[in-house]
């Protein structure tokens, strides 16, 4: 809650520190295209490629469109928490982009993960997740969730995990368009619609989107509007095209309560004039080509961005306000080779290629003018075999050498001036081989990392910029079944070393970003689905992890805002007849509050359960639906950054009906 008698100690505190959570990259995914039917059939895309079906990433999670249509997610954040079973943190901002979280980072969740989208990273370099809500969530194919390190073809940040979002293409020579209408409590009123048309090999798509909010709590109305489009030319052998995405948001910023505020009414809000927005532009140009064997392919993204807030504060009983506006610019180039062929008995991939990135941000504050750049330069290489036979055993191993200069200077001298250049290289190996019918038994190894983005070397506490944070990851796999009955069990441990990390204790109690001693992530995941019925579909998740120190004076003692358990469970059920319903529930075990590094708060932040439920009717074109949203009420937080303070109360229960139209 922003209520210090500073900006400077407004803005230690990380929960606080609400620019960063409104510093979100909005990317409009409706990359409606034309489809190159001389392109390699798509499945998923773990190599950087439309991968051959046989090379499908090991041990991967893949939503279709149509789990996510049955399960009624209104847009893709959603749609990971609801049916990719991955946990999310209620935003601070009103939008809909929870903080996710693979393998318990907990507040540093989205520093520890990519997300692309159509192959283009998301991920940002400073404290933000990525803006999901934007991504048209009918133009949306499939979303993949790879979990555990990544580094090798995906860079910094990716010891948690990938998440892959693919669009639709649109068939040859045809013609699709879609208009919907949201509304619900909360002043909810969401409005969308999206065409795209082929000619041959030429095709143009666009989208719009408008949605509304009062939300759950007082003082926390949210706007968005998103507009993308795009060209795209399918030739023999390749297909090159360009997208524009745009986005608005607006929020109003309720702040964090007391535990005796949120018992009394969680819906209160504690900073009635806090406010923020953002705006975002980003243009990207792609192109592939097939020569022979080997498949070519490059994008190049230009994002702008800008951020504003607004914090009214008290000093000596006197109201004032601090106003802040950020402009960050990312350029992204990212060309890339793949050689694919048959070698004896064996069918090899080889993946290499380059990442170029330039980010800055230019900083006009009342207490800060920091300018800030970061420039980065990766080449990768990764190499997979897969031999034929009864066993169909995969071999594969990669590297990656990625060099990262980073300067800030402030003239206010807020943020402490730095230049650093530093190089870290990561690594992997996997194999995985079917042991008998029905059964595949994989592993793991590699090496990950990450560094300290621009707003965790602003606010740090050590001289010098922080040092880059690395894991030695290791996952063992079991996958049994087929899509009628199956269960993938995941055993998994990150050994980190220099964690980033918000640390409250440190600073004479200000707190500050540091680097911690030793920590680790370890645990188990198991995933089950089943058909119990012709029409009836069941499916499960369970995370068991424990996020700990490993030395140091913490040594033994439990990572903050980690759920040592989630459990999640889904039943849909699918008649063909016109109808359809789906219902999901998520439950969080108890977990550390934010500030408890030495584990001797006398409470915890209390287990929830929540319970969300959608019935749809399909008659010809249309689709009407009724859904609801935490269906039981439940009061609880997945936010608190003090021991019993510092809360964001979660949404309460939300009842919402649709119509669509699709022609």
């Amino acid at each position: 809650m922003i209520s210090a008698v500073s900006p400077r100690r407004a803005l230690s505190a990380r929960p606080l520190a609400l620019v960063s959570a409104l510093s979100l990259c909005f990317i409009s995914g409706a990359a409606l295209a034309a489809e190159a039917q001389t392109l390699p059939a798509v499945t998923v895309t773990g190599s950087r490629f439309a991968s051959d079906p046989a090379l499908a990433p090991i041990g991967a999670t893949v939503i279709s469109a149509d789990d996510i249509r049955r399960a009624g997610a209104a847009d893709v954040n959603q749609a990971i928490r609801q049916v990719g079973a991955v946990y999310g943190r209620q935003s601070l901002d009103g939008s809909p982009d929870f903080s996710l979280d693979l393998r318990g980072f907990g507040t540093n969740s989205s520093q520890n993960m990519v997300v692309t989208l159509d192959g283009v990273r998301m991920s940002e370099s400073e404290l933000s997740n990525a803006t999901l809500s934007s991504i048209p969530i009918e133009t949306v194919e499939r979303i993949e969730i790879i979990r555990g390190g990544a580094s090798v073809l995906y860079g910094e940040g990716a010891t948690g995990g990938v998440i892959h979002i693919v669009t639709r293409r649109p068939e040859a020579n045809g013609r699709r368009g879609m208009l919907r209408a949201e509304a619900g409590q909360f002043g909810l009123r969401d409005l969308r619609a999206a065409m795209a048309q082929s000619w041959n090999g030429f095709a143009l798509d666009a989208s719009v989107g408008s949605a509304r909010t009062d939300n759950y709590r007082d003082h926390n109305d949210f706007a968005l509007d998103t507009f993308s489009g795009g060209a795209q030319w399918a030739y023999q052998g390749g297909r090159a095209g360009v997208r524009y995405d745009r986005a608005r948001q607006d929020s109003d910023l309720p702040g964090a309560l007391s535990m005796q505020q949120f018992r009394a009414n969680p819906r209160q809000a504690s900073t009635p004039d806090d406010v923020g927005s953002l705006d975002s532009d980003r243009l990207t140009a792609f192109v592939e080509q097939r020569v022979g064997k080997v498949d070519l392919a490059a994008e190049l993204s230009r994002r702008e961005r800008t951020a504003r807030s607004t914090y009214v504060y008290t000093v000596e009983g006197k109201r004032m306000a601090s106003k802040a506006t950020y402009d960050s610019t990312q350029t992204q180039f990212s060309p890339r080779l793949r050689h694919l062929a048959r070698i004896g008995g064996m069918l090899n991939e080889l993946v290499s290629g380059v990442d170029l990135v330039k980010w800055t941000r230019l900083t006009d504050s009342d207490y800060s003018n920091a300018d800030a750049t970061q420039k980065s330069k990766a080449l990768y290489v990764r190499d997979e075999l897969k031999f034929d036979g009864a066993h169909q055993a995969r071999v594969a191993a990669g590297a990656r050498r990625e060099r990262f200069e980073k300067d800030a200077t402030d003239l206010r001298a807020f943020a402490a001036p730095y230049a650093s250049k530093t190089t870290l290289n990561a690594w992997e190996v996997q194999g995985s081989f079917d042991a008998m019918p029905l059964v595949n038994l994989y592993a793991k190894a590699g090496r990950s990392y990450r560094v300290a983005n621009v707003d965790e070397n602003g606010y740090r506490s050590t001289p010098g910029v922080l040092a880059p944070q690395t894991s030695r990851d290791l996952e063992l796999g079991m996958v049994y079944g087929d899509a009628a009955l199956g269960a993938t069990t995941r055993l998994f441990r990150h050994q980190l070393r220099n964690e980033i990390f918000y640390d409250p204790t440190v600073n004479g109690g200000y707190g500050a970003n540091t680097n911690l001693d030793p920590t680790e992530r370890k645990g188990v995941e198991l995933d089950v689905h089943a058909l119990i019925a012709r029409d009836w579909r069941v499916s499960g998740n369970w995370q068991h992890v424990l996020a700990r120190f490993t030395d140091g004076p913490n040594a033994g003692r439990e990572m903050v805002l980690v759920p040592k358990n989630v459990v999640s469970a889904r039943l849909a059920w699918v008649p063909g007849t016109g109808h359809s319903a789906d219902i999901g529930v998520q439950w969080a075990g108890s977990q550390r509050f934010g500030a408890d590094f030495a584990n001797n708060c006398g409470a915890r932040m209390a287990p929830a359960a929540t319970f969300d439920a959608r019935y749809a009717r399909q008659i010809g074109a249309w689709e009407f639906a009724v859904a609801g949203l935490n269906l039981a009420d439940k009061h609880y937080t997945s936010n608190a950054y003090g021991c019993n303070s510092g809360i964001y109360p979660s949404d309460g229960r939300q009842l919402k009906v649709s119509a669509r139209y699709d022609f």
